[in-house]
Parts: C-alpha cells; sequence; structure tokens
C-alpha cells in the first residue's frame, strides 16, 4: 500500500504530494493524518523554509472520500483534536499550493489554505457542498470570498461549478497559471526566490500581513508600526 501523503525535503524547501492518484487524491484518515503530521515536520524542522504542496496524478485533490464517510474519522483523525485550518495557521513558513489538477470541495478547502496558489493549466476549482450535502468546516465560507470577493463566492458555492485555471487567474484565486510540465519547476523556483530571504523577518511579514484578519486597517497599520518601534531599538538602539 502506497503512502498516502509523500514529504521530501531539498534546499529547504519541503514538498508534500497527496498521494492516492487511483481516488483522485480524495481526503480519507491516513491522508488527513500524514497531512497533518508533514505540517508538524515543517514547523519542527528549523532547517525547512518553504512549503510546496501538491498532488499526485491528475487531481489536487477530489474532496472527502464519500466511500469512507461513516466509516473513517476524517474530523479528528489522529484523536488529538487537530483541525486543518489551525494545523495551516500554526505553520510560520509560507505555503506554496501548486494545484495540478481538480481541487474540489475539501480539496479546495485545503487549496484555499495555502498562502498563495499557481496552477497548472490544467487545474479546475469547484466547491460542491451545497451539492452533495455536506457542511463547510475547513474555511470555504470565509477564505473563498476573501480570495475572490463575495459575489464570485457567491456564484461559485451557490452554483456548484467548475472554473476554470484562466478564470481563476482573472479572478485574483490563483497569482499564475503555467504550463502543466512546468508547474512543479516554477513553484520549486518561487520557493528558491522565498529561501534568498532573511527566515526571521520573513516571518515577520507572514504574520504582519495575517494579523489584518481580524483587525481594521488602522488597527494593523498601528500594530506594523509598533512592531516596527521595537525592532528599531533592539537591533539599532542608538537610533
Amino acid at each position: 500500500m502506497n503512502d498516502p501523503v509523500l514529504f521530501s525535503v531539498e534546499n529547504h524547501v519541503a514538498v508534500i504530494t497527496l498521494n492516492r492518484p487511483e481516488r483522485r487524491n480524495a481526503i480519507n484518515q491516513a491522508l488527513l493524518a500524514g497531512l497533518y503530521e508533514s505540517l508538524e515536520n515543517v514547523s519542527r524542522d528549523k532547517s525547512i523554509r518553504v512549503v510546496v504542496i501538491t498532488g499526485e496524478g491528475k487531481s489536487f485533490c477530489s474532496g472527502l472520500d464519500l466511500a469512507v464517510l461513516d466509516k473513517e474519522n476524517l474530523f479528528d483523525p489522529r484523536g488529538d483534536g487537530s483541525d486543518m485550518p489551525d494545523l495551516f495557521a500554526a505553520c510560520k513558513k509560507p505555503i506554496i499550493g501548486a494545484i495540478n489538477g481538480h481541487a474540489i470541495t475539501g480539496g479546495f478547502e485545503l487549496a484555499l489554505n495555502c498562502d498563495f496558489l499557481i496552477a497548472s493549466e490544467r487545474a479546475s476549482f469547484a466547491d460542491t457542498h451545497a451539492r452533495v450535502g455536506i457542511h463547510p468546516g475547513w474555511g470555504m465560507t470565509q477564505l473563498l470570498q476573501e480570495a475572490v470577493g463575495r459575489r464570485r463566492a457567491r456564484q461559485m458555492s451557490f452554483t456548484c461549478r467548475f472554473i476554470n485555471a484562466q478564470t481563476a487567474l482573472d479572478w485574483g484565486l490563483v497569482n499564475e497559471v503555467v504550463p502543466h510540465e512546468n508547474l512543479m519547476g516554477r513553484a520549486m523556483e518561487i520557493a528558491g526566490d522565498i529561501c534568498e530571504g532573511s527566515p526571521e523577518m520573513l516571518g515577520v511579514v507572514r504574520d504582519l500581513i495575517s494579523y489584518r484578519d481580524t483587525v481594521s486597517m488602522a488597527d494593523a497599520l498601528a500594530h506594523e508600526r509598533a512592531r516596527f518601534a521595537v525592532f528599531l531599538r533592539s537591533h539599532f538602539p542608538g537610533s
């Protein structure tokens, strides 16, 4: 039996590959547990600076595996209360989604939890929660509208229809669309660019961007200025 999640590290970049291609990388308990463990490995390993998440085969992730929905624990796969959005948030290193194919419902939510997305020309996206009758739980209703705007999010979630890679680019859901064979090369190139920065300051900038999620613009600006003052005092005490 193949490992449902593959994990490798090269030149400070971790690659997490969802590896159930025979099921279009549908989410079962073992895949979730492997994903969670991989994210925790990234958080623990100080040599890792960036993460790339992708899928094996023709799909990125087709969402929950409905064949095991009533047989496996997909909501607490390790029995420790860990949940996908919390583990993504706890990982203080940039996470790039390299979307190689379909990203559907729970798989789409997984993608939305990444910091940004690079898409193959073969990628497509759909929120089918309303069609399959499963309640969103990993951020779909909030992260999708943040990415594409409320009206487009409503259209996607109400109709449950797919959008292709070019539409995803036009709507701001993905940062780039590249030829399929260039996807991982481009994702690793971007990861390499990120690795050239200061790990400490990269974490600071990432935290400052995320801080805006829960406060007003005025509060976020004040928070940045306050952190800047602390930085000056600690790094340039004579300034």
